[in-house]
């Protein structure tokens, strides 16, 4: 029932402002102008490279309507605290075509940054995450969550909007079409354990196309992964203050091609968790280039609650004493002991006398054999590695402007 009300609650009970969408399709909005944005989108709309456009708290595309972004625009969004942290949310049923190209990304930026169009070099650096919540796609795609229905509400977004549910029977879903976008200085901690992310992706289906992506300075993880079957390419993650790659929910879809280069703030490389229902899935992720950061203590991989999946041609380096990979309880274990989380070709470069059987732990009363890792992984010398992401397609990212690798 909810779809119903949305055009009611565009016009009348949240009383969006006038830069909101009307009954007819804007194609394109006036150029040359700064162009506030503010709650529900329930028409047709075309973003151009001319005008800035600013996200005034939760900016929704609504079921049916699709958001087309050209290559060059620029999207900032105001600060806001909790609930009212500003993001870009695709809801269920919407489309989102943001199709940039390496000359002419699209970024998604704070107000605070003094980024002009035509420009692609932010005023603000590294340290500045938090500054709004996220762009959130949310899809129709099956999800592995506790209950008959398969639908869950997305962390971040209040339980009473009406938007937010992500989740259903459509394995090819499609939520649109995202190429060339940078999004930078985001994450939101809203409770313990509700957090918005660089990029959240909710129940998004395989019908979904998203490549070249760049996260850029993050409160809380890069992208998160909530079910669904979406295969992602070219990702490159900078600056994440929790985990670069998160996956939850029975993930079914494919990881290509990615690197995270971890921070002094950051928190796991990889934290992998399993189905939370009775669906399982499992997950592919290839040719990843992991830059560990010389941190010593912080996990290269977490594998939690009989998390499935298959990881290869992964590449790790500047790994200091104490960082690992980790099976972290007795549900992640069963899998890894069954096979259903297995490794293929992982080339590490190790401080001097670690062992591969150092870089392997588990967690507290959990006891696995690491010959699964371990039979699957070498140590390898500095630049001398086979396998992992090809860094030259991130070459057009900010994270690179910055010297950042």
């Amino acid at each position: 029932m909810k779809k119903f009300f949305l055009p009611f609650l565009t016009m009348f009970a949240l009383g969006f402002v006038t830069s909101c969408s009307d009954d007819d399709p804007v194609d394109p909005i006036d150029e040359g102008d700064e162009m506030t944005k503010s709650g529900i989108i329930t028409a047709n709309e075309t973003w151009t490279s001319e005008n800035v456009y600013i996200l005034d708290g939760h900016v929704v595309v609504g079921d049916g309507v699709t958001l087309t972004i050209e290559p060059g625009t620029i999207i900032k969004a105001e600060n806001g605290e909790r609930a009212d942290a500003s993001s870009l949310v695709v809801d269920q049923g919407g489309k989102l075509m943001a199709e940039g190209t390496a000359s002419q990304p699209i970024i998604f930026t704070s107000v605070l940054d003094d980024i002009q169009p035509g420009e692609t070099e932010s005023t603000l650096g590294v340290g500045d995450a938090g500054q709004w919540g996220g762009l959130i796609m949310l899809g129709r795609a099956p999800i592995s969550v506790d209950g008959a229905t398969g639908i869950e509400f997305i962390e971040g977004i209040p339980e009473n909007d009406e938007y937010g549910e992500y989740g259903g029977d459509v394995a090819n879903d499609n939520s649109g079409t995202l190429r060339y976008l940078s999004i930078r200085f985001t994450g939101i901690v809203l409770e313990q354990n509700a957090e918005l992310q660089g990029l959240t992706l909710g129940g998004i289906g395989s019908g979904t196309i998203i490549e070249n992506i760049e996260i850029f300075s993050s409160v809380d993880d890069g992208v998160e992964w909530f079910g669904g079957s979406v295969n992602v390419k070219n990702l490159i993650v900078y600056g994440q203050q929790d985990d670069g790659i998160d996956i939850d929910q029975a993930y079914s879809g494919t990881i290509d091609n990615a690197f995270v280069i971890q921070t002094t703030q950051s928190g796991s490389a990889f934290e992998i968790d399993g189905p939370e229902g009775t669906m399982e899935g499992a997950f592919t992720m290839r040719n990843i280039t992991v830059d560990a950061g010389n941190f010593g203590g912080k996990l290269l991989a977490d594998f939690r609650d009989g998390a499935m999946g298959m990881l290869e041609n992964i590449y790790m380096y500047n790994i200091e004493e104490g960082s690992t990979v980790n099976i972290a309880n007795a549900a992640a274990a069963a899998t890894y002991n069954d096979g259903d989380l297995t490794f293929a070709s992982w080339e590490l470069v190790a401080p001097g006398g670690t062992t591969l059987a150092d870089l392997f732990s588990t967690g507290e009363g959990v006891s696995v054999s690491d010959a699964a890792f371990v039979s699957n992984a070498s140590i390898v010398a500095a630049g001398e590695q086979t396998v992992g992401a090809d860094l030259s397609v991130f070459d057009w990212t900010f994270t690179s402007s910055v010297g950042a690798f």
